[in-house]
């Protein structure tokens, strides 16, 4: 068999194999067992070959991962944290910016509907928290009902309720992703018009620099929980190449990685929320380095780190040399 015609008829296993390997034990020995056959075939036949040197390191990535030994569990979650999370995101990352543009066009449309006409701040917002909150305007403490409540109770009330809320948009992707993409909407409208409502007081730069405290995080872990959700309905309608239930298995957990990795972020929000955003009088330095460590986390670890990975990534394979 000519070298050409060997590579044209392996090479979608090849690729399979180095860009989503199996986790299976005897699904990874099989993979293996193949690739030992072909690296055997292409040492006979074309030992000089950069496929050959290609395939060997495919055979010798997959053995290591077969026989290497056991690492303690704080070893795996910190290879989860350093390269799971970060190279699916990178992965799916126009599912991500899919639903950081629907999140900015409804809090466009939240933002202008509610400068349009009041009223729909109490319809977002309730009437009881718009007349709480216009009292706190009037004394001088437009954000006072950040104030209110025990701090600890708060955070855990807060991050239960924002992983409900995250789990919902997520599992909602499962119905096309069309729930998700209202979720989604529903909640970049709301802070719009939560946004607005100060604004509109002369507040706008006090809204960023008390509720952005907490919100950097919890407005990014939503908008990619909200991602998560649209990779489910991805992987189930657009399957591609792959069977229909093999491409949502995949997209499936895809998703849960992203929403477990997500877990600790919305959790570190719910702090913010409930025991920090509370001090923006009293220390109002504090709270504004924590929004801009926030900021600076979010760019980095969700946008610019997940690049980088994805580039050394490609870099280090010899993809480009068959």
């Amino acid at each position: 068999m000519r070298e050409a015609l060997f590579i044209k008829k392996n090479r979608d296993r090849w690729l399979k194999n180095q860009h989503f390997m199996a986790e299976d034990a005897d699904e990874m020995a099989k993979e293996f067992t193949q690739l030992v056959d072909d690296l055997a075939y292409a040492k006979t036949f074309y030992p000089t070959s950069k496929v050959t040197r290609y395939i060997n390191t495919q055979a010798s990535r997959i053995y290591l991962n077969i026989y290497r030994n056991r690492k303690e569990e704080s070893n795996r979650l910190i290879t989860f944290w350093k390269y799971d999370l970060p190279l699916t995101i990178r992965k799916h990352h126009r599912a991500m910016i899919f639903s950081l543009i629907i999140f900015v066009v409804f809090f466009a449309i939240g933002f202008f509907a509610s400068r349009q006409d009041e009223n729909v701040a109490r319809g977002f917002l309730g009437d009881n928290y718009v007349e709480t909150t216009l009292r706190n305007i009037e004394e001088g403490n437009p954000f006072g009902i950040y104030e209110s409540g025990n701090p600890i109770l708060s955070w855990l009330h807060i991050m239960v309720n924002n992983i409900k809320v995250s789990l919902m948009i997520f599992t909602a992707g499962l119905f096309a992703g069309v729930p998700t993409a209202y979720l989604l909407a529903h909640n970049a409208g709301m802070v719009g018009v939560f946004d607005q409502f100060f604004a509109g007081r002369g507040l706008g730069l006090d809204f960023f620099l008390v509720v952005f405290v907490h919100g950097t995080l919890e407005l990014t872990a939503i908008i990619i929980a909200a991602g998560g959700g649209f990779i489910l309905g991805k992987s189930f309608l657009f399957p591609g190449t792959l069977k229909r239930m093999t491409s949502f298995k995949q997209g499936a957990k895809d998703g849960v990685k992203i929403m477990i990795g997500l877990m600790p972020v919305f959790a570190l929000a719910a702090f913010f929320e409930g025991l920090i955003t509370r001090l923006y009088n009293d220390i109002s330095i504090f709270t504004s380095i924590i929004t801009a460590l926030s900021v600076l986390f979010v760019i980095w670890y969700f946008v610019i780190y997940p690049i980088q990975l994805g580039r050394k990534r490609k870099f280090d394979t010899l993809e480009e040399e068959i």
